[in-house]
């Protein structure tokens, strides 16, 4: 039987890559649900190639321009996030893959579990918001969150066969972005073109900041937090310039394991889509006559303190972890419309971060609060820095 999957966000980079794998097995996968919040003429291309019982575009001012562009086609065509949120309970889906950026992908995610359905997780601003809410619940539907993120593919990979063995630490690697070993000074000069140019890594450009700022790795952080049962005393970032080894896993006899490939984000996600299954693949093979060294540096969250305030929010608990990312969301966007300076982020989530009411044990409902909420304010506060 074809796993038949959903894919939230097939126009991002992971929703276009994932496709990108799908094609390559036909006998395993079939695109059954493709959704997009914008970007109407690629999500059309795909639906035509692929073949979706249903696409939902979010936007629901260009559902007549999709509605039209697929006339021809057996597909049904729904707009607008109630739509998605739906969707994603169809009988029919077997894995949704949630590609969503940031806060969008929480209440999807959430219905998909509630419906039972397995998750291939790409969306990690879903655990950095309600990581709580969310693994308990896929703890008491019994589905499985399969993690795409490299890193956190790397540590679900170290950690099969160790059942019986529990994680005494988790090594998260990050390349250290554009900007590794730059002063504030230089970083005060930073621009979004600049942010944009990873070394290593291609991939949407909210999460190629994330990445310049290190706050990607401060989410990742909270992610293995929720994903993998361990306090942020025993979860170490470490740069590693060359994204080689993408993490690694310390056991309680002292002994280290580490999964390494090439830069790929194709290797994670055909890993969660084939699992337990490891599928053969055509990829580039990595060879240790392209990497003669492998160089490991402690993080400078002096300069870039988005990582520091990542372990402040998670520290705190509760709704933190919400301002954090809402907070996050509105200054990268105002970074890239060069309304502020790339420091500037960092000073505005921290203000965020220590103005936000606190609440304890949030429900859905005061997530949703929080995150409104905060976005305002922040939206308020950019305003005001610009007028003096």
């Amino acid at each position: 039987m074809k796993k038949r999957i959903a894919i939230l966000g097939s126009t991002g980079s992971i929703g276009t890559q994932s496709l990108e794998v799908i094609e390559k097995y036909p006998d395993r996968f079939e695109v059954e649900v493709l959704t997009a919040n914008n970007n109407s003429r690629l999500l059309t291309e795909q639906a035509k190639k692929f073949h979706p019982n249903i696409v939902v575009i979010g936007n629901e001012k260009k559902y007549t321009e999709v509605k039209d562009a697929l006339k021809d086609f057996p597909i049904k065509v729904y707009a607008g996030a109630p739509a998605i949120e739906q969707i994603v309970q169809t009988e029919s889906i077997d894995m949704v893959l949630t590609a969503m950026v940031g806060f969008s992908g929480l209440i999807p995610t959430l219905r998909a579990l509630e419906a039972g359905k397995h998750i291939a997780l790409a969306n990690k601003e879903t655990l950095v918001v309600a990581g709580e809410l969310i693994t308990a619940l896929a703890k008491k539907k019994q589905v499985g969150i399969l993690p795409v993120d490299s890193e956190h593919s790397a540590i679900f990979q170290c950690l099969v066969g160790e059942y019986m063995n529990s994680a005494e630490k988790i090594f998260l690697t990050c390349s250290g972005g554009p900007f590794r070993g730059k002063t504030r000074e230089q970083l005060m000069k930073v621009t979004p073109e600049d942010a944009l140019l990873h070394p290593n890594w291609e991939m949407g450009a909210k999460i190629t900041v994330d990445s310049a700022t290190l706050m990607n790795k401060g989410f990742e952080m909270i992610e293995a937090h929720w994903l993998f049962g361990l306090s942020p005393e025993n979860i170490e970032v470490v740069v590693h310039p060359q994204s080689v080894i993408h993490s690694m896993v310390q056991f309680s006899d002292g002994s280290v394991k580490a999964q390494m490939g090439l830069p790929d984000m194709r290797l994670p996600i055909v890993y969660a889509l084939g699992f337990p299954e490891r599928l053969s693949t055509d990829f580039p093979r990595f060879t240790f006559r392209n990497y003669p060294s492998l160089t490991f540096e402690t993080p400078d969250i002096k300069n870039f303190r988005n990582l520091a305030l990542a372990f402040d929010a998670i520290h705190r608990g509760g709704n933190i972890p919400c301002v954090l990312n809402a907070a996050n969301e509105i200054v990268v966007s105002a970074f890239l419309e060069k309304k502020i300076g790339f420091i500037t982020m960092s000073d505005i989530i921290e203000e965020m971060l220590n103005k936000s009411v606190f609440i304890a044990r949030p429900s859905l409902d005061d997530f949703i609060m929080t995150d409104t909420e905060t976005r305002e304010r922040t939206e308020l506060l950019i305003r005001l820095r610009k007028t003096k």
